[in-house]
């Protein structure tokens, strides 16, 4: 029998509630937060949320408007929120987290003006030492979760400890948790996929086919690698759940909003049309400026996603980048120049 936690859950939208689910599912006490006063009012009569109208959810679930309430007593507390209101959250939040409360980031960003990913936020706005931080990150979407379809997903943690209660508290018979500790290369693999899953969604809305997309999602994580390396991240975490896993499942799946934002581009609506046919925050688009500003900072070589920003921009038409990229100068792949280095 697995223990059980209090589990306090910030935000619900279509992640946090899919977390929400599975969590109460399994026994544990789950409280769910919103800043969104009508959405509160919603799930706590009807018990069902408008993203998920087939799903009824757990009656158990407790709702609430007040900040203070999610955090008291809370085993674990979990920030499913967009990035840009990461770091508003935490604040909100910091007076009211408990010692030796662990605080979780299921959110996938990094912000812009300070280039810090979700757990460096945690660690300039939770003031407590006693708090433990980990990041859950991996190819889970919240539409095959709230199903209790077979996901696998990690927690990457500093402390051990608290990644293996985080395991504890969210394995389920259809949700595998592995443990990790490198917490920025998990935490930029998770940013970074959604620009390359832009990326693959242009291509396929410009109807390039299969060849192309697998082409831009194998060389995306080349480029995503070849910053986390320079940023100090461990080479194997790219090749992992939270790196490759990630990247294929945003840049193919038709639940992917960055996927499909892509697509829409590629089909020729504008960047403000696709945002208003979307009607959800798109992380990639988030994740563009602080992307193009650390390839920058470690001065590496990043194309593709240098590509996307200039189409997102407006400086470049869709059909008229996918010609630069192929037509880059010619290089060895990561094998054949391993190789050929060896022989030498």
């Amino acid at each position: 029998m697995l223990d059980k936690y209090k589990i306090g859950i910030l935000g619900a939208g279509a992640w946090g509630i899919a977390l929400a689910r599975m969590l109460s599912n399994t026994g544990n006490d789950v409280v769910v937060w919103s800043s969104l006063e009508n959405e509160i009012d919603a799930l706590s009569s009807t018990h069902i949320h408008p993203l998920f109208p087939d799903v009824l959810l757990p009656s158990e679930i407790i709702y609430t408007k007040e900040i203070s309430t999610v955090c008291q007593g809370a085993d674990i507390l979990v920030f499913a929120v967009p990035s840009l209101f990461f770091r508003a959250t935490v604040q909100k939040a910091a007076p009211y987290i408990q010692d030796g409360t662990i605080a979780v980031s299921a959110t996938k960003g990094i912000e812009e003006e300070t280039l810090y990913t979700m757990t460096e936020i945690f660690a300039e706005e939770i003031k407590n030492p006693s708090v433990k931080t980990v990041v859950l990150s991996g190819p889970t979407h919240a539409e095959e979760v709230i199903c209790d379809l077979p996901t696998a997903i990690v927690s990457a943690s500093e402390d051990v400890n608290a990644a293996e209660t985080v395991q504890s508290a969210f394995t389920s018979s259809y949700m595998r948790v592995y443990t990790h500790d490198d917490v920025r290369g998990v935490e930029l693999c998770g940013a970074l996929k959604n620009i390359i899953s832009l990326a693959s969604g242009i291509a396929t809305g410009l109807g390039l086919g299969d060849n192309a997309r697998a082409a831009l999602i194998t060389r995306g994580m080349v480029e995503i690698r070849r910053l986390g390396i320079a940023m100090g991240c461990k080479e194997q975490t790219f090749y992992g759940l939270a790196g490759i896993g990630d990247l294929i499942v945003t840049a193919t799946s038709k639940h992917s909003r960055n996927n499909q934002f892509g697509v829409l581009i590629g089909s020729g609506v504008s960047i403000d049309g696709a945002i208003k046919q979307t009607k959800v925050l798109v992380e990639g688009i988030n994740a563009l400026p602080a992307a193009t500003a650390l390839a920058k900072k470690y001065n590496v070589e990043m194309p593709i996603i240098s590509t996307v920003d200039a189409v997102v921009s407006g400086k470049i038409e869709p059909s008229l980048a996918i010609s630069e990229l192929m037509n880059r100068r010619s290089r060895a792949d990561i094998g054949a120049a391993k190789q050929k280095t060896a022989h030498k």
